[in-house]
């Protein structure tokens, strides 16, 4: 059986993705920072392993890459793991830069080398999270959205460099995730009264895209899928 690590797969996100790959025949390993009660949770439910921790950290990237290979075949890697860092510029100081880029960035790229080197000449696919706001040009959103741009960057890069396919999804406003509460809050309420978009994306909306990517048979790599409705072609 197939293997899919999830880094940070607890969430919203997360789950739906592992729920998804459950019923394709994959076997997840759920990858989280901190929600033990969350992950111990899904795992229950998929009886699939768990390893918590930063994906910044060695240590942890090496742990999910031997619980994948200890529950089947190394194949597959999602990142769904990353941080809202809503600090303005404005007030942003030099640490809130650097840890949204570790977290946005730097965990994401070194789990993707790392799981490249374990898998060797064997087939892959590794799918990354932007956001809309990587693509896109969004005021306010220099701390977040900088380095998650970046990182779309270096998955065409690194599509390029590396054998293994290697594409990116941009969610939109979904409600789930790190949105789920200015969503909740009614935030973004005005897209749908504009009509801008016809409904808040779902977890599912996210998880059919990045399962898209993944499969053995996809013919797409270097590539970024916005998942956002529409919202940023009209914004």
């Amino acid at each position: 059986m197939k293997t899919l690590i999830l880094a940070g797969g607890s969430g919203g996100l997360g789950a739906a993705l592992a729920r998804l790959a459950v019923e394709r025949g994959y076997k997840p390993v759920i990858g989280y920072r901190g929600n033990h009660e969350r992950a111990g949770k899904l795992a229950a439910e998929l009886a699939a392993p768990t390893v918590a921790g930063d994906i910044a950290e060695e240590s942890v990237r090496d742990r999910l890459i031997e619980a994948a290979r200890g529950a089947g075949e190394l194949y597959g890697l999602a990142v769904l793991s990353g941080d809202p860092a809503r600090v303005p510029i404005e007030k942003a100081t030099a640490d809130d830069l650097l840890a949204s880029m570790r977290v946005n960035f730097a965990g994401p790229v070194l789990m993707a080398r790392d799981f490249v080197a374990a898998l060797g000449e064997q087939d892959g696919s590794i799918v990354l999270t932007s956001t809309m706001q990587g693509v896109g040009i969004f005021p306010g959103s220099t701390v977040y959205a900088a380095p998650k741009a970046a990182l779309v960057h270096a998955a065409k890069i690194l599509a390029k460099q590396w054998k293994v396919r290697i594409n990116v999804v941009a969610p939109g406003v979904n409600d789930a995730g790190m949105a789920e509460q200015s969503v909740r809050s009614g935030k973004y309420d005005s897209f749908l009264k504009r009509k801008i978009i016809p409904r808040f994306g779902k977890p599912e909306d996210i998880a059919r895209a990045m399962l898209f990517l993944l499969e053995p048979d996809n013919y797409v790599t270097g590539q970024v899928l916005t998942v956002d409705g529409g919202l940023s072609l009209k914004m």
